[in-house]
């Protein structure tokens, strides 16, 4: 997903920490003002819940938009997760 933050100069650094946290590549950052504007690139799988950590690390004055940017392969590790999961769901399922 492309991800743009647009958050106050002050918290743009936690910006980029949580976005790094959730296996975000920071694309870019640039400052408008008093504002910051920090555009990333973040797994869809990791930004449930994001709205909640991005308010309470910024006491409510970022927000950030979220669209469709393109598909990338899944890291092995976390695939070996899924398909360990999936497999012990049939053990059980049987």
């Amino acid at each position: 997903m492309r991800v743009v933050v647009e958050t106050p100069v002050e918290f743009q650094g936690a910006v980029m920490g949580l976005l790094n946290q959730r296996r975000g590549m920071i694309v870019g950052a640039q400052d408008e003002g008093v504002q910051s504007v920090v555009e990333s690139q973040v797994p869809l799988a990791e930004m449930f819940g994001f709205s909640t950590v991005l308010r309470s690390a910024t006491q409510g004055k970022a927000q950030f938009t979220m669209e469709f940017d393109h598909y990338r392969q899944v890291p092995v590790s976390i695939a070996e997760k899924i398909a360990e999961e999936v497999a012990i769901k049939k053990r059980s399922a049987a």
